[in-house]
């Protein structure tokens, strides 16, 4: 156990290095349709500006520059992701849950950017440095 303790920052460096790139590739995917089969959307659409964040805040999230701010702002918008586009305020057959209506990411997204923004970027980040 005492291993395991030892890689908590390396652990959650990589978990915020990770996630962040991955929320960051969601973003490219919505700005310049890269590595999907599916439209861009309108620009200053609803999902176009869900795009920019996922972009920014993802790449900022996972160099680890104003992480707490960054990761707040994705987690909310994962938030409204979820409950716009996927739960959409339906309860019958069991659509509220993320198994049902393919919310699992937005979801998982949501919970673990919470999560960075409580705990900050960490040592192994431009934040860390400043400090």
């Amino acid at each position: 156990m005492r291993m395991l303790a030892k890689l908590e920052d390396p652990a959650y460096a990589a978990l915020r290095i990770v996630a962040g790139a991955m929320f960051a590739c969601h973003g490219l995917q919505k700005m310049f349709g890269w590595l999907t089969t599916k439209p861009t959307p309108a620009i200053g659409s609803q999902l176009w500006i869900g795009g920019v964040i996922e972009l920014v805040a993802g790449a900022l999230i996972a160099i680890g520059l104003g992480t707490r701010l960054a990761a707040l702002l994705g987690s909310g918008t994962m938030a409204v992701a979820y409950f716009q586009y996927h739960h959409k305020g339906e309860f019958a057959g069991w659509k509220w849950l993320p198994a049902v209506n393919h919310g699992e990411l937005a979801a998982l997204y949501c919970f673990v950017l919470l999560f960075i923004a409580t705990r900050g970027a960490g040592r192994w980040s431009f934040d860390g440095r400043a400090r």
